[in-house]
């Protein structure tokens, strides 16, 4: 567990007593934008989907992991990697906090084990992320981690009547 433990926190397999903390994340609309979720999720779907939670990365092609503060293992963000190609060595990367534990450094902490998981354990060559335009906190953490604007997917996520743009960055690994 040490190459996912950080000074404040640390990233963790999901657990069955995650259900309540996931029923929260999962249906809380203010974050479908980022999931591309349109319904809630019922508590029965969230236990079938803990229950194969454990299936390697090389077999789901995703890793989603619970960020969780290092003295109380308390769960409050979720950080994944998805779209994980073997082949190619990249995955997408993304992260959620919940709004207040957000600015205190966690999602950075964590984005910062997770690239260097990627990289060490897993041999990825690239890290990418989509983030719409105006996500702005989200924008300033990436790049902090020396992700490049690529490209730019016009009009891509429409989202309470409106459609956004989505920019996509990348991390190579050199």
């Amino acid at each position: 567990m040490r190459a996912l433990t950080g000074n404040n926190v640390h990233l963790r397999a999901l657990e069955p007593e995650d259900l309540e903390f996931l029923y929260e994340i999962e249906n809380d609309s203010t974050f479908w934008e980022v999931s591309s979720t349109e319904t809630p999720y019922s508590k029965y779907i969230l236990q079938q989907y803990l229950a194969n939670a454990h299936l390697d990365i090389y077999e789901a092609k995703q890793l989603r992991l619970v960020i969780a503060i290092n003295k109380s293992d308390e769960p409050i963000g979720l950080i994944d990697l998805f779209d994980f190609n073997p082949q190619h060595k990249r995955a997408g990367i993304g992260i959620l906090l919940l709004e207040n534990e957000q600015q205190k450094g966690y999602a950075s902490e964590a984005l910062e084990l997770l690239i260097d998981y990627s990289f060490k354990n897993l041999n990825l060559h690239q890290l990418f992320a989509n983030i719409t335009k105006d996500n702005k906190k989200s924008t300033k953490l990436f790049k902090k981690y020396h992700f490049k604007e690529v490209g730019i997917k016009k009009e891509w996520i429409f989202m309470e009547g409106e459609f956004k743009d989505e920019v996509l960055y990348q991390l190579v690994n050199s």
